[in-house]
Formats: C-alpha cells, structure tokens, sequence
C-alpha cells in the first residue's frame, strides 16, 4: 500500500514519523514523478480492502499513517460531481502538495472524472495567474482564497468554482469570490473520516450525503464532540498507531471536533477542537508535541505552546518560554530547533517569554490563561525578536 511522506521533513522528521510504520520498499522522488516498478502484489484488490495510507495534517502532533479502502474514496465521488459540477471539460487547479489528504483526493477525484488536473506540487503566488489561466475549478484552503481572488483581478481566467477545506472560511470570503464570478464549495471533515458535512450556498454545514451526524453534548454542557457514520471513513491507523480517532461498537467515529447542539435537519455550528490543537492554515497541531521538540533546545526550561488569532490563517502556532532569572536562547536557535524537528504547519511563528508561567493547581502551566494573556496584549510577556 502506497504511502507518501512530505518532502519538507528533514532525515530526523522522517525517520520519527516512520518509526513505527512497516517498508516494504522506498522511493526517494517528489511527486508527481516518473512512473516505477511496484513492489509485487499478492493479487487484484477488491474496492472494500486497504488500498493506501495516507498522512494526517498532525492532529495528535505527529502525522498519523490513516488506512484507506479505494472505495471509502472513490464511491463520494459522484456526489462531489453534483455539488460542485465538476466534469469531464473540466481544468482543475490542485495547488498543494500530495502528501495532504485535500490535495492527494482533489487530484485522484480530477482525474477519475476524466477532467485536466493542473498539479504545481506546491503553492506558489509567483506562478499562480499562469497556474490559474486556464483553470475552471480549484481546491484550496481557506487562507488561500484571498490570493487566487487577487490573482482574478490580475489574470483572465475562466474560474467558476472554490472547493474549500480545512478550516473555517474567513468572514466576507464567499461574498467577495462571489462578487468575482466564483462559486465557493465548502466542506467539513479530516483525514480520518473524510467528508463529514458540506456548505454548497452560503447556508451553512450540513451532512454530505451519506453521512449521518451526532453530536455529543455532555449533560450540563454547552458544546459537544462530532461523530460521524458514512461508507468514506478509514480504517484507522497503520500498526496501530493511536491517536484522536476514537470509534464507537455502532461503527460512529470522532477526532474530537466541537460543535453546538445538532438535529438532523439543522446546520452544523463547529466550535474547534476539544483537545486543545491549533488549527492554523488548513492544518492541525498539538501544542504538546512542539513543546517536547523545543524542550531539547539548551536554555529552554519550561514553555507554553498555544494558538494566536490570525486574520487569514485562523491561528498560529506561539511558543511562550518560561525563563525564571535567565535570558531566553536566542531565537535563532529556537527557530533552528523547529526546522529541525517539526513540520512546517508546526513550527512557532511567534516567540516571547515571561519570567513564570501561570499553572493550575495541580503545578502544571495553564494554558488557557496563557492564551488569555497574549489575546490581551499582557505587557509581561516579552516578545522574542
């Protein structure tokens, strides 16, 4: 079963992420590359066996290796053909790398529909007007969509259709795509389970076809965890890896996204994520494990990661550095500590320090209170240049 691994991580990323996933045989090539030879197969693959694995965006930290049949895929794929009209005549601009599940499906889906898939490999402002001159439909996250709008205002193209995942969409983003000839598709969901709810005109998240949608408010609660039951979840994760993927004994699966109450029927009103992650890009990160890369870094003792309000990328990642009596490291080091150990979507684009952190009761740093004293511009906070 094929597995692509992100070519931003360094030899010490990769061979962390790779540990306790079993190689049959490895190819160092970035994609899309020439075709090669396949490991031998044991015979032809029914739609309902485990057919690939691809990476989490990192919502437990580390990727995850998530186990897919082709079915869990390729059977959504007429639905994704009627709620966004994609068809054979069809240019669609794909302008992420395929390791990331968004992209890796958007490409697959283009080219089961018998459109033109345009594949850059990665996202690049310089390219995009040539990338988008021809192109009728893009996949993007939401971040992106303001330039691909700018790029419009530059460029004649023939774009009539956004698909948009990852994240929330930011305010005024469908009017304003809208207002340039581009209908904007949103859609919920992860890795783990795929498609969960989609937003098809501005009304709001409801169920993609096929799947059902609980959510599971605790008594005295405000807010509750996603559940979702459809023919494109996964199977989980390679070897056993855990993670936030928790399935129930009626075949329901979570990964711990909040919502408000939910009826069938109603719109779906998610509310982040349980476990504390920052969603930042289009991408999930565990505070926890950027804290234990930078734990390495001499001179650092304790330190807080959270996420910072950012107007496009939703949050960024923020690393709040304990330092007692001591001067910080500089932050050259830190950033290199970051380069070395975390993936991109992970690494701090914000650094202070404080002489103590706030803890709970119990010793531990509180983070929530941390979160609160940076939203509030706390003049104890020192900021790292």
């Amino acid at each position: 079963m094929p597995l692509v691994c992100d070519p931003s991580w360094g030899p010490e990323r990769r061979a962390l992420v790779m540990r306790a996933v079993p190689v049959d045989a490895s190819i160092d090539a970035p994609l899309p590359a020439p075709p090669v030879s396949p490991p031998p197969t044991s015979g032809a693959a029914a739609p309902d066996d485990p057919a690939w694995a691809c990476f989490s965006s990192g919502s437990t930290g580390r990727p995850r290796a998530v186990v897919r049949t082709r079915a869990s895929w390729t059977a959504s794929f007429p639905h994704l053909d009627r709620l966004t009209g994609i068809g054979p005549d069809d240019v669609v601009l794909v302008p992420g790398p395929l390791v990331s599940s968004l992209y890796a499906f958007a490409a697959v889906h283009t080219l089961a529909t018998g459109a033109t898939a345009v594949l850059p490999g990665r996202w690049s402002p310089a390219d995009l007007a040539a990338d988008l001159a021809e192109a009728t439909v893009v996949h993007l996250v939401p971040h992106r969509l303001p330039a691909v709008l700018d790029a419009l205002g530059r460029t004649a193209s023939p774009l009539r259709t956004a698909v948009i995942g990852g994240a929330a969409l930011p305010g005024g983003a469908r009017e304003r795509a809208a207002a340039a000839g581009v209908h904007v598709v949103a859609y919920y969901g992860a890795t783990e389970l795929s498609f969960v709810a989609v937003d098809a005109d501005g009304a709001g998240l409801r169920p993609f076809p096929g799947t059902d949608i609980e959510v599971r408010v605790p008594r005295g609660q405000r807010l509750g965890e996603v559940w979702a039951r459809s023919p494109w979840l996964s199977q989980g994760y390679l070897a056993g890896a855990t993670g936030p993927l928790r399935v129930d004994d009626a075949g329901w699966m979570s990964v711990g996204d909040l919502a408000e109450p939910y009826r069938p029927g109603e719109v779906l009103r998610l509310r982040g994520r349980g476990d504390g992650a920052i969603q930042t890009g289009g991408a999930t990160v565990v505070p926890e494990d950027v804290e234990e890369v930078l734990r390495g870094v001499p001179g650092v003792g304790d330190l807080v990661v959270v996420g910072s309000p950012h107007p496009y990328l939703g949050s960024v990642v923020t690393a709040v550095l304990e330092t007692r009596d001591a001067a910080p490291p500089p932050r050259a080091r830190l950033e290199a500590a970051a380069r070395s150990g975390l993936d991109t979507a992970q690494r701090p684009r914000r650094w202070y320090a404080v002489p103590e952190l706030p803890r709970t009761p119990t010793g531990k740093p509180a983070r929530g209170l941390v979160a609160t004293r940076l939203a509030d511009g706390d003049p104890g906070l020192r900021r790292l240049g």
